[in-house]
């Protein structure tokens, strides 16, 4: 028996970490602005430690981030479409949540032997003004990402009044006012998540059609007369109580006919499948009082407690480990 794949397990995070650190250095666009760079050129630009940038730039080449010719740098095709920021395909941003969780990640078996999460919620939903922002433009990022594939899959009419339920940084949001020429999108998070949104609705071409509710969701009473009701990212770190509580009250705010839509990662039966599922499940319980990652059948069975029909669930494209679940209220 070969202990290769235990060996690769070990040390996996050393990949992440050159991942995060070349990054958050800025070594993929200097390249992208000088191809064919040295180590020292890239330094200066960068202002890094020439032996810390040399040893950072080789070990991109060797996981297949950089391409190199004599002592000359340049991003490899995957890094010059993914990893420049400003590039159309650019997740720069979006890894920034990876890394911020990384810590909480070296915690696991503390979280194990206590259940609770190894860093307070609040952190980076306003207590800590720094973490929030980083949290709320890393959301912002992902959700650029992700509503590429997931928003052609939202059936909304032009004109549709949605109401984004912890909507984070009104993303989605904003490109389907944008995309569906919708009416009005209604969002709510909390004070501090909303005054980052603020900012980004201001210069967005969609950004006059979002209205921003600053509020904790789970106290609230929504705003009633929506075509659509989005939790998108959102329930993965309510209990199933508050889940029932939060998909009765999306009923009560829709109009008849209108439609529930849930983004989230979900698992099978066995909790175990999909593998990224599990692992984001243990992601949420590290960060969150009450995250985790529930299955479909539990999603299409707390629908029709609300009152809901016709529910369907689709995994998203690849590589988007998400999938998309809705269901209608009835005429």
């Amino acid at each position: 028996m070969n202990p290769q794949r235990i060996v690769d397990m070990a040390s996996a995070f050393y990949e992440s970490c050159v991942l995060f650190a070349a990054v958050d250095a800025g070594i993929f666009a200097a390249l992208a602005k000088k191809p064919g760079s040295d180590a020292d050129a890239i330094a200066a630009a960068c202002g890094l430690s020439r032996r810390g940038c040399r040893l950072l730039m080789d070990a991109c080449v060797a996981v297949g981030l950089l391409e190199k010719e004599e002592n000359l740098y340049s991003n490899a095709p995957e890094a010059a479409a993914f990893l420049v920021p400003g590039s159309p395909a650019d997740l720069s941003g979006a890894l920034r949540y990876n890394r911020d969780v990384y810590a909480a990640w070296g915690k696991l078996a503390e979280f194990v032997r206590s259940g609770r999460p190894v860093e307070r919620p609040e952190t980076h939903l306003g207590a800590d003004p720094e973490r929030t922002r980083s949290f709320v433009m890393a959301m912002h990022h992902r959700a650029l990402g992700i509503g590429r594939a997931a928003l052609d899959q939202v059936d909304l009419a032009a004109g549709s009044v949605i109401l984004d339920v912890g909507g984070g940084p009104g993303t989605y949001s904003m490109l389907l006012a944008e995309k569906r020429q919708l009416a009005r999108c209604r969002v709510i998070d909390l004070p501090a998540v909303v005054k980052v949104a603020r900012e980004l609705a201001a210069g967005h071409p969609a950004g006059d059609r979002l209205e921003l509710i600053a509020g904790d969701y789970r106290l609230m009473p929504f705003p009633p007369d929506n075509d659509a009701v989005l939790f998108f990212g959102v329930l993965h770190q309510e209990t199933p109580d508050s889940i029932r509580d939060l998909l009765r009250r999306a009923a009560g705010a829709l109009r008849a006919g209108g439609r529930v839509f849930i983004l989230d990662m979900m698992t099978d039966a066995t909790r175990a499948t999909p593998r990224f599922s599990a692992l984001f499940a243990v992601n949420m319980a590290l960060t969150t009082e009450n995250g985790w990652v529930f299955s479909d059948q539990e999603l299409k069975q707390w629908l029709e407690e609300a009152g809901f029909t016709e529910f369907s669930c689709r995994p998203l494209p690849p590589p988007m480990p998400h999938w998309l679940a809705s269901a209608k209220k009835p005429l």
